[in-house]
């Protein structure tokens, strides 16, 4: 009797453990995956624009960085988001869109006027960020954060780094893009150093006149 209570309680104690362990695969396989942005802080600064070091750019000012294999995410960079400054509007593609780099990708608006951005890199649109969609102003107060806009599957890896700019010359790159803007825009010198040297908030605002349309696009590489 007392071998059959042991038995008894031994395979209790295993089918307790298989239903607990069933319940918590079956909660881990259905749990919506977290879509939360990578921790992009610190990096250096480059004529007051943040330019963090973990992330790739593209000339046309859009950046990525690679989440897992074959999973990268991408935004607008702090140059090109102080540049859109108080968008309105964001426009991105569907999730399942293929995107090629350099093609268009996305668009903002502000004042009945659009611009848009290229992609970086070329694969499948998996997400979009809604909370950006839904609040347009985390492009510029959070740029690398949580105003990323897409995440894309890219099959072919080599074509993530393929025409971006070399890690070694981003510095130059930022500076000259910052130089080229205020020799085309001189006023804007004093409003990117209004405080302490960061750029201000939406950088053609302080110029009565600007062309936004055009010089986004200058440097969007879409004009």
């Amino acid at each position: 009797m007392t071998v059959i209570l042991v038995l008894v309680t031994f395979l209790t104690f295993i089918v307790l453990d298989y239903l607990l362990n069933r319940k918590k695969a079956l909660s881990m396989a259905t749990a919506p995956e977290r879509d939360t942005a990578p921790a992009l802080v610190g990096g250096d600064y480059v004529s007051g624009f943040h330019t963090p070091g973990q992330v790739s750019y593209h000339p046309g000012h859009t950046w990525l960085v690679q989440e897992r294999k074959s999973v990268v995410r991408m935004g607008a960079d702090e140059f090109a988001a102080a540049l859109a400054g108080r968008i309105e509007k964001i426009e991105l593609p569907r999730p399942g869109q293929w995107v090629r780099q350099g093609q268009k990708i996305l668009s903002f608006y502000r004042n009945g006027e659009k611009t848009e951005m290229v992609s970086p890199t070329e694969g499948e649109v998996m997400a979009i960020n809604l909370e950006v969609v839904n609040n347009p102003a985390l492009v510029r107060s959070d740029p690398y954060g949580k105003g990323w806009l897409v995440t894309v599957n890219v099959p072919d890896e080599e074509s993530t780094t393929r025409n971006l700019i070399p890690k070694g010359l981003v510095h130059e790159w930022m500076r000259l893009a910052v130089d080229r803007l205020y020799s085309h825009q001189p006023m804007l010198a004093g409003a990117a150093a209004a405080d302490g040297g960061r750029p201000a908030e939406d950088l053609l605002a302080e110029v009565p006149g600007s062309n936004w349309k055009q010089t986004t696009g200058e440097f969007f590489l879409t004009a």
